[in-house]
């Protein structure tokens, strides 16, 4: 049974393991993680949620104001529907925070996750290299009212 929670600080270094672990970020897409950690002061200042069973975590997400600005789901997990219900989740919680959209700006291999899952397509943000240097697609889901 997977349970989805609010991350503690103490959490922080799982989330950043499990974002580090991610096969979607290895090769070319490596580079955007370099030096990059979720930090206790991370967790403490956003809305992040972590899906679990037990001890372990198999996927969070974090907001920043009315965007997702982190979703992994760990490999092993992925293809099960959990990344779904991380969005489902996130969508509750931009309701009851009063937003109409939440913006995503996506790691390019996700967009068709994104797609699937409701997101519409909104913009391209442009290449920002060293650290990123590759288009990106811009997304909004819309958040349902009820």
């Amino acid at each position: 049974m997977v349970e989805i929670r609010r991350a503690t600080p103490a959490h922080a270094e799982s989330l950043t393991t499990l974002m580090h672990a991610s096969s979607a970020y290895q090769g070319e897409y490596a580079s955007i993680l370099d030096g990059y950690a979720v930090t206790p002061e991370y967790v403490e200042a956003n809305p992040t949620f972590i899906a679990t069973t037990g001890d372990e975590i198999l996927g969070f997400y974090a907001l920043l104001e009315a965007e997702l600005d982190l979703l992994f789901v760990a490999d092993a997990a992925q293809g099960l529907g959990l990344g779904a219900r991380l969005v489902t989740h996130m969508l509750g919680e931009a309701r009851e925070r009063g937003w109409r959209t939440v913006r995503v700006v996506a790691h390019p291999p996700a967009l068709a996750f994104y797609l699937r899952v409701g997101a519409r397509r909104t913009g391209t943000i442009p290449a920002n290299p060293p650290k990123v240097r590759w288009e990106r697609p811009e997304l909004r889901f819309d958040v349902p009212t009820c």
